[in-house]
């Protein structure tokens, strides 16, 4: 077998190590869920005519601020799910696992590789969970099969960025609570976005930061893709830049850390 066989072999072995890690403490993720779930039935039920009306200006529509929220709800859960691979990280990394697997003729890369894939299909797969309650709760997506298409891939691009700082953030956490306090930012960026209310709708203080932060861009993207009204130029060359530089910046940061990370 060529090396890329073998390093093919070893990405598929911890890939399926990591999906089994899933299915065996599958409380972790039911938890991270919880949140997100929570919101949008908190702001479908109890805030939803409020600010529907406040957003139509005096006109309450429930199903149309639906329609508004649950593309924030949608990457909320990916920042939510992200930080589960923080912990899990930190995890195999005070456990000693990741010391066997360096006397191990295996490739190196492929520890971290698994975790992320494994996280982006638990990921794609707690999205369609979501999105299931969502429609249950009266959404209805007005996407074309090309739109559907590419909110897809926008969730699935937005998910491997957030999972590579997760993972740079495990391999750097003494622990796994180290691990959860210091991934807040990504389940706390949502909600100084776009999510819930339009950003323009906010004190200047925020507006700028709002707008341009990685979440809001995704996000507007995201709904106008799920509500067929179409993507907007600028919101999505910004939401694939951020996505790309994040990536880039989460693998360089955790490979670098991975390879000079001592024994815990």
């Amino acid at each position: 077998m060529s090396a890329t066989s073998y390093a093919v072999r070893d990405n598929l072995t911890m890939l399926r190590r990591s999906l089994l890690h899933a299915r065996r403490y599958p409380s972790l993720t039911l938890n991270l869920l919880l949140t997100p779930v929570m919101l949008l039935l908190l702001f479908v039920y109890v805030f939803g005519d409020v600010m529907s009306a406040g957003m139509a200006g005096g006109h309450a529509d429930r199903s149309d601020y639906l329609a508004y929220i649950v593309p924030g709800i949608l990457l909320m859960t990916v920042g939510m799910t992200s930080l589960g691979t923080a912990v899990s990280v930190a995890t195999d990394m005070t456990e000693g696992i990741i010391a066997r697997f360096r006397t191990m003729a295996i490739n190196r890369a492929s520890v971290l590789i698994g975790h992320v894939i494994g996280s982006v299909i638990q990921t794609m797969l707690s999205l369609a969970l979501i999105l299931a309650i969502a429609v249950a709760l009266g959404f209805r997506p007005d996407a074309s099969p090309v739109q559907w298409l590419a909110a897809a891939g926008l969730m699935a691009l937005v998910s491997l960025a957030l999972t590579w700082i997760a993972v740079g953030i495990g391999l750097v956490s003494p622990n796994a609570e180290g691990a959860s306090n210091l991934g807040m930012p990504l389940t706390m960026l949502p909600l100084l976005s776009s999510a819930f209310v339009p950003v323009n709708a906010m004190p200047d203080g925020f507006r700028w930061f709002a707008e341009y932060q990685p979440f809001s861009p995704a996000i507007e993207t995201l709904r106008g893709l799920l509500t067929g009204s179409g993507a907007g130029t600028k919101d999505a060359v910004l939401a694939v830049a951020w996505s790309l530089g994040l990536s880039v910046l989460g693998y360089l940061w955790s490979k670098a850390r991975f390879n000079r990370e001592p024994n815990r």
